[in-house]
Parts: C-alpha cells; structure tokens; sequence
C-alpha cells in the first residue's frame, strides 16, 4: 500500500525495491539497509526541511569538486572513517597477512616503472631527508615472492603530493618498481612529513562541523600487486610522526609504524628504513593449495 504515514513510510519504500524491475539479492540487500539506515537518522535527529536542502546543496557541490587530481567524496569519506571501515569489511585479516588501510584521494594512474633501487626524487628541497627504503614481500609461509609490483608514491617535504602541486615535475616522488627473485624491494625516496588533507571547500566545512583537525602523519602509500595473489593497498608510517595517534582519516594501524634509521655510509642517503610485507594468495589459488 502506498498511502503512507511517519510510522510506516520507511517499510513502504523498502516493500517498493524490485516491484517494477529485476534487482539482485546484493542490490536488495543494500538499498534495504540504506533506507532503513537513512530513515533512522532523519528520525533520531529529527531532520528539518532547511536541513535537507542544505544537505543537497552541500553535495551537489562537492560533486562539483571532484576531477583528476582531487577526489572530494573520498575524501568526505576518509573524514568520517568510512573509507577505512570499508576496507577492514572487504580485506579482513585472517592469518599472517599484511594489513591493508586506505588509498586515499591523491593516487595516479601509470606511475614510471623504475629499476630496483632506484629514486622516486625528481626535485629537491632544503629540509629534505633521502631514505633508502628496502624489504621483502613474502607469502604467508614465508617464502620470497618474485616479481610483485610496488606502486608507491608520498608528498614533497612541502607537505604537498605533486599531482595538487603546479612547481613539481609529474610523478615526483611516485614510482613502480618490481620485486627481485628472492622478493627484495627497494628504492630511494624521502622521509614523508606530516601534512594537512584539504580543509579548503566541503571537505573543510565537515571537519570544521566535526570539530575536527585536518593533519596526517607522515607515511608512504603502496600498492602490492602480483597474479595468484590479493592485491593490497596500505600504507606504512613513522614511528616519530606527529599526529600518529590522531589521524584525521583514522588510518594508522599498529602493524603498519616503523622506524627511520641513520642510513650506513654505502647506502648514500640519510634515512634507512626497513619494512616487509606478507602477501595473502588469491582466493583461487588457495583453493587449489588445499586440494
């Protein structure tokens, strides 16, 4: 029945999914929690009309916001932890794995494919501090992994990724490098610093509504891909890192925080640091190792 009431309108939409078209169990099962979910909240706070418009107006422009280098309801999402519960439900941790958090609204598509060891730095800054980065990408058993790819990529001692940056080259500080036989990465780059996400626009108008600050602490983005394997999307963090235990994206892990280290002469950088990532195997190759 479509006559509806405050005490019955919420049951009326979800008897409504399906009715004139075929939608999927998934599809049914989301849109009811949505609308349930939704409903809920307008009731809880009792949501006013003039809050409803300006709700509308506030998405309609940070859709208008959104273009190749900033991604605003990613970002939205981010302020509100939403991006990284969302990771912990599909990439939940079941064994030795390494532990995934958010991408993050700053990735570039084809970053350059680099040799092992070699320097993501394409312009340098007087506070910078040069870090040899290596480890291993092992699986779940321990064994070297060959041939994985690592996208990474971090911002400028500026506190500014170069993609939101006009006075930096393309891709500086992002690169791909591959794994060697023993599943040995390792490449050269600078000590990521704390910085603030964009508190410009919506994106500052929700954490200054939240009552919130909009830094992060420094960390490296990677990207861990290889077939026969799930690819993971983390990121790693220094320990002495302001902003550490207060995150304005609610990424930090524990797993995930190491430590920079004075570098030894040969290595020709200031920093070492050292971190290894363990790979869980594709949902289909487990299956056949369990056979």
């Amino acid at each position: 029945m479509g006559i509806v009431n405050a005490q019955n309108i919420t049951d009326v939409v979800v008897g409504s999914l399906g009715k004139h078209g075929e939608i999927t169990e998934r599809e049914r099962e989301i849109a009811t929690a949505l609308i349930r979910h939704l409903h809920g909240f307008v009731k809880d706070v009792k949501l006013q009309h003039h809050e409803f418009l300006a709700a509308c107006d506030y998405l309609a422009r940070a859709g208008k916001l959104c273009n190749d280098n900033r991604q605003e309801f990613i970002l939205l999402g981010d302020i509100l932890g939403i991006e990284v519960l969302v990771d912990m439900m599909t990439n939940p941790v079941e064994g030795n794995e390494s532990e995934s958090t958010v991408l993050g609204p700053f990735y570039r598509e084809n970053p350059p494919v680099l040799p092992k060891g070699a320097s993501t730095i394409q312009k340098h800054y007087d506070n910078e501090e040069t870090v040899y980065f290596e480890g291993y990408v092992r699986d779940e058993a321990g064994r070297g992994i060959a041939g994985v790819t690592l996208d990474v990529w971090e911002d400028a001692p500026n506190g500014i990724y170069e993609n939101l940056d006009p006075d930096q080259p393309e891709y500086n500080l992002r690169g791909r490098f591959e794994t060697d036989e023993t599943g040995h990465y390792a490449f050269v780059a600078v000590r990521p610093v704390p910085y603030p996400i964009p508190d410009d626009e919506t994106a500052g108008e929700l954490l200054r509504f939240m009552g919130h600050h909009p830094n992060r602490p420094g960390h490296v983005h990677f990207i861990l891909s290889r077939e026969g394997y799930r690819p993971l999307i983390s990121q790693i963090y220094d320990a002495d890192s302001k902003w550490l235990d207060e995150d304005s994206v609610f990424a930090v892990k524990e797993s995930l925080i190491g430590t920079f280290r004075p570098a030894a002469k040969e290595l020709g950088t200031d920093l070492h640091f050292t971190f290894d990532f363990v790979l869980k195997a594709a949902a289909a190759e487990r299956a056949v190792a369990a056979e």
